[in-house]
């Protein structure tokens, strides 16, 4: 269980939890008692709750230092939108204080359905966005689906996500776009990756396949992002069917 002090070491962060087997996580709420009660039950559900925040400022602090593989996050944060934190932790040229590494999956938990606030989170990176009205044993099954590579949605939320990238997809077609001549050239175990996710195959499906690490994949997409110069993997996807990458054998 994480502590929300520590004399020794960054505040929020509880060093003396391991990995687990379900992965390492990062709850960032600025409500206190929902987010030990939420990072109970993910603990108790076989994951790592490395560490807590309750503020932008804390949770970069926090992430920094713990390297968790999920981030659960809210929204409303005090000294700034959470949006800010997922900037962050996919490195976005956007964020002045981007982590380096492989990026952890995002899963928003906020009070807000709006349209504008779940569209501006998936655009910067989130893997998902769940509201908190949600049950308790929904919000713990959408972290484990998140920890497989899934994108996790609220039922009306999801239409909202794919018409958007629908829209986005139909309007890019006449546009320049990384899949120019002038775009970085890939490697080969790149485009391998970059076809299986065009497949829709999540990043642990895809590891399984090409007998290598979920980890290594990780850091493929994460290159893959960095050369077409894409934000997140909604846009990676969108980009992926587009060019034909789901077709390919």
């Amino acid at each position: 269980m994480s502590r929300g002090d520590d004399d020794d070491g960054v505040p929020g962060v509880d060093e003396s939890n391991g990995a687990r087997r379900g992965g390492r996580v990062v709850v960032v709420d600025d409500h206190p008692l929902w987010r030990e009660a939420l990072s109970r039950d993910i603990a108790e559900a076989g994951f790592a709750v490395v560490g807590t925040a309750g503020s932008v400022a804390q949770a970069l602090r926090v992430l920094a230092a713990t390297r968790p593989e999920i981030v659960v996050l809210d929204l409303g944060l005090p000294d700034g939108s959470g949006v800010e934190v997922i900037r962050a932790l996919v490195g976005s040229a956007e964020s002045p204080y981007p982590l380096t590494g492989a990026p952890a999956s995002v899963l928003v938990v906020s009070a807000s359905g709006e349209q504008a606030d779940v569209l501006e989170a998936v655009k910067a990176g989130a893997s998902g966005y769940l509201l908190k009205s949600a049950r308790p044993e929904e919000l713990v099954d959408a972290v484990r689906r998140t920890a497989r590579g899934v994108a996790v949605f609220t039922a009306g939320l999801a239409a909202l996500v794919l018409g958007e990238n629908s829209r986005a997809a139909r309007n890019s077609g006449s546009r320049s776009g990384p899949g120019s001549s002038t775009a970085p050239r890939l490697t080969a175990r790149e485009v391998e990756v970059l076809r299986l996710v065009a497949k829709g195959l999540s990043a642990r499906d895809a590891a399984r396949q090409l007998g290598v690490s979920h980890r290594t994949v990780q850091n493929h997409v994460h290159n893959v992002l960095g050369k077409l110069q894409l934000r997140n993997r909604v846009e990676l996807t969108r980009f992926a069917v587009r060019e034909g990458y789901d077709d390919a054998s």
